[in-house]
């Protein structure tokens, strides 16, 4: 049988990268959070309104 050669490239990770991942990965998280919050005011606001 034939083997599979493969050949991977290893990069150094550094803090910086780590650090600036984790900062966007928190900002969308936020961004998000506060978007899902407005849409659940906003529903129960219609709610009041349609239906209180």
């Amino acid at each position: 049988m034939a083997e599979a050669h493969q050949h991977i490239d290893y990069v150094e990770v550094k803090a910086k990268d780590i650090l600036a991942e984790r900062q966007t990965s928190w900002s969308m998280f936020t961004r998000a959070t506060t978007w899902t919050i407005g849409a659940v005011v906003l529903l129960l606001i219609c709610l009041k309104v349609f239906f209180g």
